[in-house]
């Protein structure tokens, strides 16, 4: 009877002390939480128009990939090695190792912390002090004294683990987890702007080859048109000016070789530095450039953006972290349970450690700790994550707007180019016919050396434009394929 009464006391009292635990657990939480600041949280616009300018096709050519994109061979095995060797890329890869282990980091810090331990130790106390005085009248065994220095031998395995009751450690990982997959995106971001910096500078590379293929046969015509007028000064047709202003004419078009040239070798090099190379001749077809037809372009609608651009879906990942980082912050201001444990064997004599379960140790305890005195910090922290979340919506409403207009502004440039190409060339025809018939007036005597060298600028000059032109062409196809989010899948 008396077994079964002590039994019910216990069980009572144990109770009752759980009972008043909970209490006082309640009391601290209420206490925490009616000093939590309020939160104002915001929620992206992700609205944009239906379509470009009435156009309802969903065909997209951001869902091309890049090798089949770009037909040219060269090109092709330029951005095949820089995906491979480009510096930047390579330590952007990195950053992405390093936002992985992080994740690791956030997820092992929920988790039982375990720790082996081992110690070793002696002590020697004063006989007349009170654990002097016990220990000389203890008798480890029969007509054995406690040994003098007493020595601490110690072997065990020790836990810590903070109860991750309000989702706080889980958030944290949840939080690093979503800042990786923004990394990933990140890097998927800088392909794309990576293929389409190589393609415009080849493309550019191109146009330079071409411009200095003209100044050569330029050069030539006006070389052929001194030549003509050194003949008629000798014939007294016409005066030494004459033959200074053309002489001039073609030291002015040999020195603009020169500056091509310069600009050809610093194209190159730029070539070179991103795909990771030594600067070295860039293997590449020009002739046919002039000739090159632009892509047919399918910008689909504006909706796919928020697939397709990995800016987009980088930012829209950085405001879903941020707006994790809150309930982080938030769960700051409420208790936290930690417990600590211990197991393991401890004796003064090392050979007695074996000894079960004489020298066997344990130890178990739990606390609850609540913030009281740094309210304020955590306040701050709280108040600047809420305002991280609400300016990381607004870099995301940026983001989507700036991708929205990049592919307007691309699509008109495309169709003006067009037209303005047709314009050129009628004019590059037109000028290149009136440089033979400037020379054939000029041999008649019905037309001054002016109008032959004037004649002879102009097409020049017409015929750079059509190249750039041409050049402006190519680029805007690619800025169009970069600004819908293309080349990185």
């Amino acid at each position: 009877m008396n077994h079964y009464l002590k039994n019910f006391t216990e069980e009572k009292m144990s109770k009752k002390l759980i009972y008043q635990l909970l209490v006082s657990g309640a009391i601290i939480l209420a206490i925490s939480s009616c000093s939590t600041p309020p939160l104002i949280e915001k929620t992206a616009n992700k609205n944009v128009p239906e379509s470009y300018n009435g156009n309802q096709d969903t065909t997209n050519v951001a869902n091309v990939q890049w090798r089949n994109y770009f037909s040219d061979q060269y090109l092709v095995a330029l951005i095949d090695t820089a995906l491979q060797h480009n510096q930047e890329l390579n330590i952007t890869l990195q950053e992405i190792e390093i936002s992985r282990n992080e994740v690791g980091a956030k997820k092992g810090e929920y988790l039982p912390k375990v720790n082996l331990g081992a110690a070793a130790g002696v002590e020697k106390v004063g006989r007349y002090t009170s654990q002097g005085a016990n220990d000389a009248n203890t008798e480890i065994e029969p007509g054995k004294e406690f040994p003098e220095p007493l020595g601490d031998f110690m072997v065990g395995a020790f836990a810590t683990w903070e109860v991750d009751i309000w989702h706080k450690l889980r958030n944290a990982k949840k939080s690093a987890l979503t800042r990786y997959l923004a990394t990933v995106e990140g890097k998927n971001f800088m392909v794309t702007n990576l293929i389409a910096e190589i393609a415009n500078s080849y493309y550019e590379l191109l146009a330079l080859d071409n411009q200095l293929e003209i100044v050569n046969q330029n050069i030539e015509i006006q070389q052929n048109a001194l030549n003509i007028v050194k003949l008629q000064k000798e014939a007294a047709r016409v005066t030494e000016l004459a033959v200074r202003k053309f002489q001039a004419e073609v030291l002015n078009t040999r020195s603009l070789q020169f500056d091509i040239q310069q600009q050809i070798v610093e194209t190159e090099n730029k070539i070179n530095f991103l795909v990771g190379r030594f600067p070295q001749p860039v293997v590449r077809s020009s002739k046919t450039f002039v000739d090159m037809v632009p892509k047919s372009i399918q910008a689909g609608i504006p909706s796919q953006l928020l697939e397709n651009r990995p800016d987009i879906r980088q930012a829209e990942l950085e405001m879903a972290a941020a707006k994790i980082d809150i309930s982080v912050a938030r769960a700051r201001f409420y208790p936290s349970l930690g417990i600590n444990a211990g197991l393991g064997f401890q004796a003064f004599n090392p050979a007695k450690l074996v000894l079960f379960p004489e020298s066997l140790l344990y130890s178990l305890a739990g606390d609850l700790t609540a913030p009281l005195f740094n309210k304020r910090e955590i306040k701050a922290q709280f108040k600047n994550a809420n305002a991280r979340q609400i300016q990381a919506v607004y870099e995301y409403e940026q983001t989507l707007l700036s991708a929205y207009i990049e592919v307007a502004n691309q699509l008109s440039n495309i169709d003006n180019l067009a037209q303005s190409y047709d314009l050129k060339s009628q004019q590059v025809e037109a000028l290149t016919q009136s440089i033979e018939i400037s020379n054939n007036l000029f041999k008649s005597a019905r037309a001054d050396y002016m109008e032959v060298l004037l004649t002879q600028r102009d097409a020049l000059e017409s015929k750079f434009e059509l190249v750039e032109t041409k050049m402006k062409q190519m680029n805007a196809v690619v800025n169009m394929y970069q600004a819908l989010g293309g080349g990185w899948n």
